[in-house]
């Protein structure tokens, strides 16, 4: 049987009609819905709270701001002056490395998590079984921000296609985020005017760039990652249709994704406990409506973090029996839900899409609604995960 692709259009049209940014009372609303739905397939889901800051906008910001404060005072003192400042910003280098690789936050616990993200967790599949596929998606919505706004790449598009054609890596936009703090400490230390000025005018960029983020709106989100969640509820509906046995499915919809993965840190935390690492696998599904499917080789803002080899030629395999087209070869710079499985030592792989740019389409801007999903790629991600899902079972 096929998945069902009436659920799918159905739940990423109503879900896309919530405001749901990261630890919102609309992200809660959507993760409610969605238990709603898993439960008239027969599961028992829970909607699991875990504090949150909710933005990634306002930490990162603020320490650009710092640092460009930072080089601006520098240039008009002496050398004590010069020392401070190359203090601060390298400080705010370092806020920023902990943000987007270590994870650890200690600059969003210093400004308090206030405010709470929802996740939804539910059991499938062979409860009994040794073996355990994670499948997520998350349901908040990301802001939009000019940034994002696609009329450039449109524009480069129509001038040089070849350009999009060549490569193979997304831009890696926050090594401009790091790389204005860490010139100006270097150029405040060594008293290398340039280089301070240089890394001045780059971090006071990006702090207008973060702050334009954080006072613009939520987009609806529909492709990222409504397209996911929509997933995850056609799994479920087919385990119960066709069940499997000799493997448990967690069935995972995270809130707090857009927030550099607070969701998901806090199901880690919940679960790993209970999940070895021998016996479980990790299947990330996001932004899954775009034309093409792909399996992305790596992933990371500032450090690249490699897919485990064997699930993707797992995942490869499984689009080759449905018949669906996958591509591989691709590597992203950005972060999802996924990197949190492979930092703490999991078989993990990322199932996303591209447009012929080789990028998500309509990425967190205002166009990403219903309309412009491209519904029979979720329904082929959805007959991929339903198929590695029973290879896994099988095969083991």
């Amino acid at each position: 049987m096929e998945p069902d692709r009436e659920l799918i259009e159905s739940a990423i049209r109503h879900l896309a009609s919530i405001e749901r940014g990261s630890a919102s009372e609309g992200e809660r609303e959507a993760a409610e819905w969605i238990a709603a739905r898993l439960r008239e397939e027969g599961l028992e889901p829970s909607v699991d709270g875990h504090p949150a800051h909710g933005g990634y906008w306002w930490p990162l910001g603020v320490a650009c701001a710092v640092a460009g404060a930072a080089g601006l005072a520098a240039g008009r003192g002496g050398r004590r002056r010069r020392a401070l400042a190359a203090l601060a910003a390298g400080a705010s280098a370092a806020a920023i490395w902990d943000d987007l690789v270590i994870w650890r936050h200690w600059t969003r616990r210093l400004a308090g998590r206030r405010r709470r993200t929802w996740n939804v967790v539910a059991e499938a599949g062979d409860r009994s079984a040794a073996r355990t596929l994670v499948v997520v998606a998350h349901h908040d919505a990301a802001h939009a921000g000019a940034i994002f706004d696609p009329r450039l790449p449109d524009a480069i598009d129509a001038a040089a296609p070849w350009v999009f054609q060549k490569l193979d890596t997304s831009p890696p936009l926050m090594w401009l985020v790091f790389g204005g703090p860490l010139l100006v400490a270097a150029g405040a230390a060594s008293g290398r005017r340039r280089l301070r000025r240089a890394g001045t005018a780059l971090s006071l960029a990006c702090a207008a760039a973060f702050a334009d983020i954080g006072l613009r709106g939520v987009v609806p989100g529909a492709n990222d990652n409504l397209s996911g969640v929509a997933v995850v509820l056609a799994l479920a509906r087919r385990l119960r249709e066709e069940p499997v046995d000799g493997l448990r499915v967690l069935l995972v919809s995270t809130g707090g994704e857009e927030a550099f993965e607070e969701g998901m840190q806090g199901f880690a935390r919940d679960w790993w406990p209970r999940l070895p690492r021998e016996t479980t696998d990790v299947l990330v599904v996001d932004t899954v409506g775009s034309p093409h499917l792909t399996l992305p080789e790596r992933e990371g803002m500032l450090r690249p973090y490699r897919y485990d080899p064997g699930l993707k030629d797992t995942v490869e395999r499984a689009a080759r029996e449905v018949g669906v087209e996958i591509r591989r070869g691709l590597k992203f710079s950005f972060g999802s839900d996924a990197l949190i499985g492979v930092r703490d030592g999991y078989r993990t792989a990322l199932m996303g899409s591209v447009n012929h740019r080789k990028e998500p389409s309509n990425y967190h801007w205002p166009t990403d609604h219903a309309d412009n999903v491209v519904y029979e790629t979720v329904v082929d991600a959805a007959k991929v995960v339903e198929r590695t899902a029973r290879i896994l079972a099988r095969d083991g």
